[in-house]
């Protein structure tokens, strides 16, 4: 069993969304990936999201959305919302750096749209290569 992770910028267009949908099939019926880690901020992220509580409904994978910062009284939450270990200790500036390497940790994969050369995404994507990580770019 493989768990997977996902790195894009806030603007990633709309049009890499058939991509994403392919990428996560072939890691389901390919690469038995059963397991699914994102976050929470922009449009990559709300994508894999998108695509993967549709995916849920026809394949046996578990994905969870992992939040940077604890959710306050007023927030929504589902059964697919949680927090990495000690995130509570984390100063907010770092939350997401935080958050981030957690879930790169916890994953085998890495599914990245990465254009630029700076950013979160992008730093995170180097770390992944560093790590030797198997790592599919969703950009050529």
């Amino acid at each position: 069993m493989a768990t997977v992770t996902f790195f894009g910028h806030r603007d990633t267009p709309k049009e890499i969304e058939p991509a994403l949908r392919l990428t996560l099939i072939d890691l389901i019926e390919n690469k038995n990936a059963t397991v699914f880690y994102v976050g929470n901020h922009g449009n990559f992220d709300a994508m894999v999201r998108r695509q993967l509580e549709d995916l849920s409904k026809t394949y046996p994978i578990k994905y969870y959305v992992v939040l940077a910062y604890m959710p306050s009284k007023n927030d929504k939450s589902d059964e697919h919302s949680i927090l990495p270990e000690g995130i509570e200790t984390v100063p907010r500036r770092f939350a997401i750096n935080y958050r981030n390497k957690w879930m790169l940790n916890k994953s085998d994969i890495v599914v990245t749209y990465v254009t630029h050369n700076f950013g979160g995404a992008w730093r995170f994507k180097e770390m992944a290569e560093r790590l030797e990580m198997m790592i599919i770019k969703l950009n050529k």
